[in-house]
């Protein structure tokens, strides 16, 4: 009857994650937080409907597996080529900053320095499945703040897998310190070792596959190079959910990309659910009032701490704040994989009891605040760009310093310097028409400014920057910048500053138009829409030219 049990508690488990998440999506609560929630109500902490926890937790840790597959798939190694830089210095600042900050108050308040050095591996991680979700919810991923984040996470799990490995050496007073290296290097060994085999062997084996043209054989296929490379790396230490990722990046080079994740997505999605839900099991309600101030501290240690190195470490990039705050309320949780260094750490001694029960309810609490820190964000962020130190220091140029010299009148405000404003202000030029380019991106600034481009450094969202900008005076203002909710700060913003403005904004979604014209815009466009127009003109057009030609078309 064991098989009925289980059948049982996955039916239990799946009716309250359906009611719990149907209930708060009328708070506008993401899914995550309402996976958590379920699970600690059906916990054995709570209504008792599940008792049999290994069973969830196999499945959940299979979940993962698919959790973190499908986000190696949807990264790509090319994208993360892109992101080198978020990676290489953003990520190397934030974790370092992290471990030396938490061991140096770790060895403050009487800690031994392994243990220290534990806890701060444990809270330079984030939740890369709940940041990423929610980033992808909000259209966020392509932001500036979306790429310092995903690439501050790509940094965070690829060091996991030294941490693992050093883990058992902290554990081991009898061993030598320079016996570190030893995992350091197998580490690096084994990621190295798995990227170039797969690199190889990957794509020609997808490729005999895909020429059976069975899908079923595709799938799984899929999944074989899903499990086999985490239960290969595994085997030399290595967690699995590293490795699935490891090979997610891996297919995600070959042009079979799309159909896998086509493929996987329905699966991953109900199984990542059930991960979510297994992490809310782990909360005991009762343990959290019997230690109440101690969960607190450690839950405001957490979200504080790594909020303000997070926000530090995008000044060390020279983002603007705005950016670092956004990136700081997303980030500023401990994440999945901090249960993989718990579990590794186990039997070590390294944490003691009482203190690791509430550390791991501390952690749970901070993996279900991030849904409200990502709302929070924006309204957090809100003005920070009119900041004149911050702006010297970015050596750009402000609004006031061109004001000064250049009076605005019946003028094109550009807020966005990307493709969209890059092209429009090319095209103002050619009309004679009189712009000024605003932006939040240091880099974009900089270049527009060495092209001799009338462009400023600035937050379009605040009312004194649009005031600075002369939107009062301006003819129109184009707000053309990849943030949702930016976009409709900065559009209601501009509607109080001057209410007779024309406002033309740009969106990547049909479903973002009403918020937008309800702010104040008086032209949206949505690029989905435009794309599916220029299809349909397009479809016409045939059409009318009538049928080609096919005489001389041959088909293998």
């Amino acid at each position: 009857m064991t098989e009925l049990v289980f059948l049982q508690d996955m039916v239990v488990i799946l009716a309250a994650a359906v009611a719990v998440v149907a209930s708060l999506r009328y708070l506008r609560l993401p899914s995550i937080a309402g996976f958590i929630v379920a699970g600690t109500l059906v916990g054995p902490n709570a209504f008792g409907l599940v008792q049999d926890l290994h069973q969830v937790e196999l499945l959940a840790e299979f979940g993962v597996v698919l959790l973190l597959f499908g986000i190696g798939l949807e990264l790509s190694l090319s994208r993360v080529r892109r992101l080198w830089r978020p990676i290489a210095v953003g990520g190397a600042v934030q974790v370092g900053a992290t471990i030396l900050v938490v061991l140096g108050l770790s060895v403050l308040f009487g800690r031994d320095i392994r243990s220290g050095l534990l806890l701060g591996f444990i809270f330079a991680v984030s939740s890369t499945a709940i940041v990423l979700a929610g980033l992808s919810t909000r259209g966020e991923l392509e932001t500036p703040h979306g790429r310092l984040a995903l690439g501050i996470l790509i940094f965070q799990d690829l060091c996991v897998v030294p941490m693992v490995m050093v883990i058992p050496v902290l554990g081991d007073t009898s061993s030598a310190g320079t016996s570190v290296l030893v995992p350091l290097l197998t580490s690096a060994a084994v990621v190295a070792g798995v990227l170039v085999a797969a690199r190889l062997v990957v794509p020609r084996f997808l490729e005999e596959i895909a020429r059976t043209r069975k899908r079923d054989l595709f799938v799984l296929s899929l999944f074989l190079i899903c499990l086999g490379t985490a239960w290969v790396v595994s085997k030399a230490g290595v967690s699995l959910a590293l490795g699935a990722f490891l090979a997610g990046l891996v297919v995600s080079g070959s042009r079979y990309r799309e159909q896998a994740i086509s493929d996987l997505v329905p699966l991953r999605d109900v199984l990542a659910s059930v991960f979510f839900v297994s992490i809310g099991m782990l909360l005991d309600l009762r343990n959290v009032l019997q230690d109440l101030l101690p969960i607190l501290g450690l839950f405001v240690a957490i979200i504080g701490g790594k909020f303000i190195i997070i926000f530090l470490t995008a000044s060390v990039l020279r983002l603007p704040s705005r950016v670092g705050v956004l990136t700081a309320a997303s980030l500023s949780q401990v994440g999945e994989f901090s249960f993989v260094l718990l579990l590794a750490a186990g039997g070590t001694g390294l944490l003691e009891e009482p203190f690791q029960s509430n550390l791991t309810v501390a952690i749970i609490l901070s993996m279900l605040a991030t849904p409200f820190g990502l709302a929070l964000g924006p309204h957090l962020a809100a003005g920070l760009g009119k900041l004149t130190p911050l702006t010297r220091l970015l050596q750009v140029r402000t609004i006031e310093e061109m004001r000064e010299t250049e009076p605005l009148q019946n003028h094109v405000i550009i807020a966005g310097y990307g493709l969209t404003g890059r092209n429009l202000a090319r095209s103002l030029t050619q009309m004679g028409t009189r712009y000024i380019i605003v932006d939040l991106n240091t880099e974009n600034v900089r270049d527009a400014a060495r092209q001799g481009e009338p462009a400023s450094f600035g937050d379009v969202t605040s009312a004194e920057v649009l005031e600075h900008l002369g939107a009062a005076e301006a003819s129109e203002l184009v707000i053309a910048i990849n943030d949702p909710d930016a976009t409709a700060r900065a559009t209601a913003a501009a509607r109080l500053v001057a209410p007779d403005l024309r406002i033309t904004v740009r969106t990547t979604y049909e479903s973002d138009v009403k918020r937008l014209e309800e702010a104040g815009a008086t032209y949206v466009i949505a690029a989905e829409t435009a794309a599916a127009d220029a299809i349909i003109d397009r479809v016409r057009r045939n059409i009318d030219d009538g049928p080609e030609d096919k005489s001389e078309q041959s088909y293998s």
